[in-house]
């Protein structure tokens, strides 16, 4: 038989442990992606076959700033991104008629027996709508971003892409930007708007307690989706 101290022991065991695995379940720890980033491999430039001292593949001007051009090289983009939609609409249908007819006199009727209105008709319709509607949509998004050069299209166009991931406490939050980048459009510096990127893929995620507190339980949306009002 087990003594009282030893049964005790257990007990205070078992709730250490399922202290800890409450714990991992209520506070989860959230962690910063650890898994290196894509690295990007470089075409080696065939050796030179015609005696040309210009190669396209290593092309590099002497007598401008460093700016991205091949596969591998960085970018700096200014996410300045600002789009407003606004949409009205008012209708609105007016219709009306009347009637008013009367009969003063018929052969071998007398007449007072149209007196006082007694072979009279009135009648009046009337009938009116109006509706109005309208959508307002606003997004503001602003900051900064080094994305790297995944491809260069045979017009010369770079194709960029770039992850930045920032963990705060309990919350991680993840910034991806991909696109496609006129080398006309970079500006000095090395860096290029937003707004003169196309094919613009930009997303912010976040994960940990902030993204949790502004998601809906599961059983609020089962209620959502049941109720039909």
């Amino acid at each position: 038989m087990k003594t009282c101290a030893s049964i005790a022991a257990s007990a205070v065991v078992a709730a250490l442990l399922l202290a800890s695995g409450g714990c991992s379940i209520v506070y989860p720890r959230v962690q910063i992606d650890e898994k290196p980033a894509p690295v990007v491999v470089m075409a080696v430039p065939e050796p030179a076959i015609n005696g040309s001292v210009f190669q396209a593949v290593s092309y590099r001007p002497l007598f401008e700033d460093h700016r991205a051009r091949v596969v591998g090289d960085v970018l700096t983009v200014a996410i300045v991104e600002k789009v407003t939609a606004t949409a009205k609409s008012t209708s609105s249908v007016d219709k009306s008629g009347s009637i008013d007819a009367s009969i003063t006199a018929l052969p071998g009727v007398k007449a007072s027996s149209f007196a006082n209105g007694r072979a009279a008709a009135k009648g009046a319709t009337a009938n009116a709508f109006e509706g109005k509607g309208a959508t307002e949509n606003s997004n503001d998004f602003s900051g900064t971003i080094t994305a790297i050069v995944r491809q260069v299209l045979p017009n010369g166009h770079l194709i960029i892409s770039g992850e930045k991931q920032i963990g705060v406490n309990h919350n991680v939050d993840t910034l991806r930007f991909t696109g496609q980048v006129d080398p006309r459009s970079i500006q000095p510096g090395n860096s290029v708007p937003s707004a003169a990127i196309a094919n613009v893929r930009l997303e912010q995620r976040g994960r940990g307690q902030q993204s949790e507190a502004q998601a809906m339980g599961w059983l609020s949306r089962v209620f959502l989706s049941v109720l039909p009002i």
